[in-house]
């Protein structure tokens, strides 16, 4: 296993390499036709993710299907995070405030997918997830699913282990606070950077929301 340090360098120079890719494929082009944007950085084209199945709070599976027809924002951390998942799931409670009035029908929606399955049963993510806004998914597969599942949506985590001393099961996990964005289609379509602006997100969610699909 890695140690912290390693663990972090990792997953930072990772996430670096990721992020350049998918800047050079899909932010190099001139960015498509649609609503003025505040926040959200749309991809040229959409791409479609490969095959995924994720177990929901509900017990329910989450396949790509389930996904269509809503604006979806993807956010993956685990409810043992001290700091950027609470930060990040209440800041987008702020902006899903601003969309309640639209028909569930249209609707974004947020996701929170856990990628601490070790600890973070179906129940507990779905109670977690609750808490910021009722309207949030929450879901987790196995490890192997899960990496695929971020890969496709170019995020990355990785299983920290406790400092030495501690309990095993006081590890962490290191991952991306990038937000992914799947349009109604259910292809991924563009990111959320942090810092987040919960105000501009909400205007963004609800301007693609209105727009003629593409």
């Amino acid at each position: 296993m890695f140690n912290r340090p390693i663990a972090l360098v990792l997953i930072v120079a990772l996430a670096a390499g990721l992020g350049l890719l998918v800047s050079q494929k899909f932010f190099g082009a001139r960015a498509p036709a649609g609503p003025q944007l505040q926040t959200v950085k749309l991809f040229p084209q959409p791409r479609v993710l490969p095959a995924y199945a994720l177990q929901q709070s509900d017990g329910t599976q989450l396949v790509p299907g389930e996904l269509k027809g809503h604006w979806t924002l993807v956010f993956l951390g685990f409810t043992f995070c001290p700091d950027v998942c609470p930060t990040t799931l209440t800041e987008l409670a702020q902006a899903q405030k601003q969309w309640e009035a639209l028909p569930e029908s249209t609707r974004p929606r947020v996701l929170f997918v856990s990628a601490d399955p070790e600890r973070d049963t179906p129940d507990r993510i779905g109670e977690y997830a609750h808490a910021f806004h009722r309207d949030t998914l929450a879901a987790t597969a196995d490890i192997p699913a899960l990496e695929n599942f971020a890969r496709s949506l170019s995020l990355v985590f990785a299983k920290v282990p406790a400092p030495a001393g501690a309990p095993a099961d006081q590890y962490t996990i290191d991952h991306s606070a990038t937000i992914a964005l799947l349009d109604p289609q259910g292809r991924m379509a563009g990111v959320i950077q942090p810092p987040l602006q919960p105000k501009a997100i909400a205007a963004d969610l609800l301007a693609l929301s209105k727009a003629p699909a593409r």
